[in-house]
């Protein structure tokens, strides 16, 4: 077989593979999404994988009531703290974090825990640094895509705000001296 020919096999043979992998991934895909703000002169990060809605229902169903829930998808949603903070009744030290929910249809309980990294169905409560109450509003909008917001709401106060369909999850935190 001439070099030309394997050539065109080889190349032919890896376009097919990378459409194999493609199809493979699924119908629906979350993409990586960051979001950073500067609260008491301090930076603050989430970083979170970003599902979409593409029809489905979410809140009481794809995302369920009374299950914890990654809050996000993929990779467990890691909140990174720029410095120590008061959020909720927890005082959580500086450093990084994975965030969960226990989402229900009018009652939200933000999740801290001290594992980060993990694939979002395993979740070992064993390593939770505690859990705290949210504040829960439906949206007028819908939002297709879920979304974590970081608000700064001036000084050393700011907010954590987990937005999607018709619901945003909000708790204000205090940036520690």
């Amino acid at each position: 077989m001439s070099t030309f020919r394997r050539f065109a096999l080889l190349t032919a043979s890896l376009a097919l593979c990378a459409v194999i992998a493609t199809a493979q991934r699924g119908r629906y895909t979350s993409p990586e999404a960051h979001t950073t703000a500067t609260i008491g002169g301090r930076e603050f990060t989430v970083d979170y994988y970003a599902p979409s809605a593409h029809g489905r229902k979410i809140m009481g169903a794809l995302v369920p009531y009374g299950e914890v829930w990654c809050t996000g998808a993929n990779i467990a949603t890691g909140f990174t703290l720029g410095a120590d903070i008061r959020i909720g009744d927890l005082k959580l030290p500086k450093g990084a974090y994975s965030i969960w929910t226990l989402p229900k249809d009018n009652d939200w309980t933000l999740i801290i825990n001290k594992e980060t990294g993990q694939f979002h169905l395993n979740y070992n409560a064993s390593l939770d640094f505690g859990r705290t109450k949210m504040n829960v509003k439906r949206l007028d909008t819908p939002v297709e895509t879920f979304r974590v917001d970081l608000r700064n709401d001036g000084g050393n106060k700011g907010t954590l705000a987990l937005v999607w369909e018709n619901t945003e999850a909000s708790i204000p935190f205090t940036v520690l001296p």
